[in-house]
């Protein structure tokens, strides 16, 4: 018997709204649907950017990839409302360091 490896990798609500889409609406069954529609709901910017967002918040910031999903998802405005994230780590963050996150943030948000 041969055993098989599964992958697992966090994606941002926009990259899900991406993945669904690919499927095509018409073909989603009635999970999907529900997720496709909270996503469509939520997603605060666009797959791409988020991608772009999730490798810089990875790379430049030093965040794991956990941390970023969870940003890129809530989109914080305000360092107040990034430090929320940052309250369970043990890592501590120059305040010019999230402002600049902040302002990253805002530059890649939807308009609405």
């Amino acid at each position: 018997m041969s055993k098989s490896e599964v992958s697992e990798s966090r994606l941002t609500l926009p990259q899900v709204k991406k993945v669904l889409e690919s499927i095509g609406e018409e073909n989603l069954d009635q999970f999907q649907r529900r997720t496709f529609d909270y996503v469509s709901k939520f997603s605060k910017t666009e797959p791409e950017k988020a991608e772009f967002l999730l490798q810089k918040l990875i790379k430049e910031y030093e965040f794991d990839e956990a941390e970023a999903v969870q940003i890129i998802n809530c989109m914080p405005q305000t360092v107040d409302e990034l430090r929320a994230f940052l309250a369970g780590g043990k890592k501590i963050i120059e305040a010019q360091k999230l402002s600049q996150i902040v302002d990253l943030l805002a530059e890649n948000r939807l308009l609405k």
